[in-house]
This record gives structure tokens, sequence and C-alpha cells, in this order.
């Protein structure tokens, strides 16, 4: 068995004519957070949606557990034990914090004809999952729509959990969150990892990153700029990966190129 669950080697995925990932490797392991971090426009939403079974691989390997898989489609991931958080959450707020929990597995009660939800079972399961993940819920049947976003990101992680997930991709998570926020939903992730969960944490944030983080891999216009171990970068040169220090450089060059420019105008007026 492979010490990683999850292997890319020179992954590739082509639209038409478009590259949208070239050669890109990345290893995942249980018990760890593996921040996936990126401009817009990288090929972070490309690369989650090929680990999470919507794209396949034009070119490349793709290795769970050491061995070559080909995903038909999410289900099929799922059904490996690779669970996506999308920023759209896919809950319905009008519905109870518990029948989104469940949502698409209900569990059910009697039998034939006289099957039905089975509301105190479901209640229980699904306030104990929540209070597993820090989310105390008063009422388990109030709707979703009254918790805040952060409880609502912490929600669709312990539902995953809930369901055998081994590998958790999360999209955005604290994006449009606020401070308090961000800090709940990044202590979910750190439990997470603390079960023994891989998590994949996708985000253009570094300073949220970088506390929960063990690895980092760098995306720009597709490609990988390579993975990092936490020891081995300060979050001031992540940082500086992310923007792109040499663009950087030529652009304070520009900038004071034309403040001189400026100055030497108004000068000779």
């Amino acid at each position: 068995m492979s010490e990683f669950i999850i292997e890319l080697k020179n992954v590739s995925r082509y639209f038409g004519s478009v590259i949208a990932l070239k050669d890109i490797n990345m290893q995942v392991k249980l018990g760890e957070v593996h921040c996936l971090l990126g401009d817009n426009g990288a090929g972070k939403s490309t690369l989650i949606k090929t680990l999470a079974g919507v794209h396949k691989p034009s070119e490349g390997e793709y290795l769970y557990e050491g061995n070559p898989v080909r995903f038909k489609s999410p289900r099929d991931a799922l059904d490996y034990g690779i669970a996506t958080v999308y920023q759209d959450l896919a809950l319905v707020p009008l519905m109870s914090v518990t029948r989104n929990f469940f949502m698409g597995r209900e569990i059910t009660k009697g039998w034939g004809p006289f099957k039905q939800f089975d509301t105190q079972r479901a209640n229980s399961i699904a306030q104990q999952g929540l209070a597993d993940m820090g989310i105390h819920v008063r009422d388990p049947e109030q709707a979703i729509g009254t918790m805040s976003g952060g409880e609502r990101q912490c929600l669709a992680i312990a539902r995953a959990i809930h369901f055998g997930a081994k590998v958790l991709i999360l999209d955005e998570p604290t994006a449009a969150l606020g401070v308090k926020q961000c800090a709940n939903v990044l202590k979910v992730v750190a439990q997470a990892r603390a079960r023994g969960l891989a998590v994949i944490l996708i985000t253009h944030n570094v300073h949220h990153a970088y506390p929960v983080a063990d690895r980092f891999t760098l995306l720009n216009r597709g490609q990988s700029l390579g993975t990092f171990l936490k020891s081995e970068v300060t979050r001031e040169q992540v940082l500086e990966m992310m923007a792109g220090g040499e663009e950087m450089e030529k652009l304070e060059a520009e900038l004071a190129e034309f403040t001189r420019i400026d100055s030497t105008q108004a000068a000779s007026a």
C-alpha cells in the first residue's frame, strides 16, 4: 500500500485547444491538510473537479492508495471516500438541519408503503455529528437558513465525515466569512485531520491556510510551482510565490517610472 492515499502523476486536462492543467504532480496523505493555493484562473477549480471525478485527466495518472483509478462520475469518487464540499454547499435553506444532513441518504423506519423518514433517530445523529465538530444546535429541526455561513460550512463538512469520507476536498471554505466564522471552520478542518482524514483545502488566502496546512501545492496558470512542506517555507515566501515575485518587481519598476515621468511633467509645467 502506498503511503499516499491520492497521487497525481503528470496529470493534464485539456478543453479543446485550451490547456487548463499541465503536468500536475500532487501527493496527499491521510492525517494531513494539503493546501492548494493559487490566484483566480490558476486552475484550482479544474484540479479539484478532476480529483472529485467531474473531469477525467486528458493525460497522466490518477492513483488511489497506489492503484490507478478513472472515475466515471463524482458518485464513483464518493464511493471511494472522496467527498467534495463546494462553495455553494448544496444545502436547502428552508429545510431543517437534519433534513439537510441526510439529504439523499435518508434513514427510514417501517416497511413497504408505510416506510417513512425516522425523524427522531436522524435528529439525534445529526445533532451529535455537529457536536463532534464543535457546533451545538439547540433544535436540529430548525431551518438551516437560520444558521451562520460558518455553521453551514461545518454542517457540510460534518455530513461528509459522517458518511465515510477518507479524503475531504474543501473548495474555498472560508470565502466570504467573518473572522470568527473562519476560525470555527479552520478548527473543524484541524479536527478532521486529527481523525485521520486527508484534507485538501483550496483557497487563495494564505493567512487562512498557513495555520492549519501541513503541505502546500501552488498553481499558476494551470501549472504547478511545486509542493512544499510547511517546515520548508514561511508564510511570506508562500505569499511571494503566489503573487509572482518577478512580476511584482516588474510592476513596481513600471509604477516608479510612471511616477518619475509625472513628476518631470509637473515640474516642467
